[in-house]
């Protein structure tokens, strides 16, 4: 089985930053089942980079639209000041443009809503294949 393979499943600490409330208890949800840790939480964008700056997490999942400052300038940011910070995007339908962007800010992936838990832990995977 795929699980076989990789013996240790790191647990990331993750900075969930969305400004729906929902999204956020079904990321966080998810997260936890994943084995993960949600360390905070952020509505806005530069609610996130000020997270990112305190707690310093493993991974950041974006949404894109967010008031004050978007996921793609948030991004912009964290990376900008965390070279290795790990972000992925959470994207609606029909933002692919702006996914181009967030991945040329330096996003390490994306996954769509609504976010399926098979989706977020494939890539997760990735990313964590790429930490090792």
């Amino acid at each position: 089985s795929y699980a076989m393979q990789i013996p240790m499943i790191k647990s990331l600490n993750v900075l969930v930053a969305d400004d729906s409330l929902i999204t956020v208890k079904k990321l966080t949800g998810m997260l936890e089942e994943l084995g993960h840790k949600v360390v905070h939480t952020a509505g806005t964008g530069s609610e996130a980079l000020r997270a990112y700056r305190q707690y310093r997490p493993d991974l950041v999942t974006m949404d894109i639209t967010m008031p004050d400052m978007d996921g793609i300038e948030a991004t912009r940011q964290i990376i900008l000041e965390f070279p290795d910070a790990k972000v992925i995007m959470v994207t609606s339908h029909g933002q692919e443009k702006m996914v181009l962007d967030a991945l040329d800010a330096g996003a390490e992936g994306y996954v769509l809503k609504p976010v399926r838990r098979d989706k977020l832990a494939e890539t997760l995977d990735k990313i964590i294949v790429r930490m090792a």
